[in-house]
């Protein structure tokens, strides 16, 4: 099921859309929004986050025209119409919130409880999670009806669709106005359930694990692992390249959740990733996982 928009909306109807959370994926969120013309509010509670986010910013604006063309903001607008803070106050105003935090089920509920405080009571919020069901994130907030879910993939600046997950107490305004927000960033959505994992993550992160366990079990290059997939099934990239994309760290937690939240040991995470997690070995963002980056940002390995 695929929803759309009218074409009666235009970023300036959004007024400012929040971006919650400034790490990989949020910052990717924010530049998707800001390069179709959105306002937007970037929020992330480590300072850290938030004083490299300008220069990542700058990076994502200036390449994602070169690989996907067509977007109606030029580079220079869209970095100014980020504002990039660390005061969750400034998601009061948003009209619309993307949640990007970790995959980690306590921190989302601290975070969905504090945002229970902040919002508008019209305001939508779109929950971009890897595994855990919207609705238990959506039960810490007043107005349930206005939580759904939205995962966009990495980089979403780059990607023609997202995945949409409805919880049943989800209205249809609220999935008629990410419809809306889709649109509007040239994007398809594909409507799903809501249960542990979604489609994308259910079926995916089983791909990444069994890689990574070839890797560990039969010592097979994470080159040849990626190349079968690339050259024999026409896949744009491979398992491994894809796990460090999105971060290995993310892919941990990722399975650890759907182990708990089904019980099924399909879900064990191999041991190499584990390791790899430990020593800090995350993928892109660390310069090093199953390859190693000379740039986060632009390496791809063929």
């Amino acid at each position: 099921m695929a929803v759309t928009g009218t074409d009666t909306r235009t970023p300036d109807s959004f007024g400012t859309v929040g971006v919650l959370g400034a790490g990989v994926i949020g910052l990717g969120v924010a530049a998707d929004l800001a390069l179709h013309g959105f306002r937007v509010n970037l929020v992330d509670h480590d300072p850290a986050q938030c004083a490299s986010a300008p220069a990542r910013l700058a990076e994502a604006a200036r390449i994602a025209p070169m690989l996907r063309p067509g977007f109606p903001a030029s580079a220079d607008r869209a970095e100014s119409a980020v504002q990039i803070g660390t005061d969750p106050a400034a998601l009061a105003e948003c009209t619309l919130i993307v949640e990007n935090v970790t995959e980690r089920l306590d921190v989302k509920e601290d975070v969905y409880r504090l945002l229970d405080t902040l919002v508008t009571a019209t305001a939508v919020v779109a929950v971009n999670t890897s595994s855990i069901p919207v609705a238990r994130l959506a039960a810490h907030l007043s107005r349930p009806e206005r939580v759904i879910g939205v995962h966009f993939m990495n980089p979403p600046y780059l990607t023609s669709a997202v995945e949409v997950m409805r919880p049943e107490a989800t209205t249809d305004a609220t999935l008629a106005r990410v419809g809306e927000l889709a649109t509007l960033l040239r994007k398809k959505t594909i409507v799903v359930g809501d249960f542990p994992g979604f489609v994308s993550n259910r079926v995916s992160h089983l791909f990444f694990n069994e890689a990574a366990r070839v890797v560990e079990e039969h010592g097979v290059a994470p080159e040849t692992v990626d190349r079968i997939f690339r050259d024999c099934f026409g896949h744009r990239m491979g398992p491994l390249q894809t796990a460090d994309l999105i971060g290995l760290d993310t892919v941990l937690h990722t399975l650890d959740h759907l182990r708990d939240a089904t019980g099924a040991p399909r879900f064990d995470s191999c041991a190499l990733l584990r390791d790899m997690v430990h020593r800090g070995q995350l993928g892109r963002k660390t310069q090093q996982g199953f390859y190693t980056y000379q740039h986060p940002a632009r390496e791809v390995p063929s």
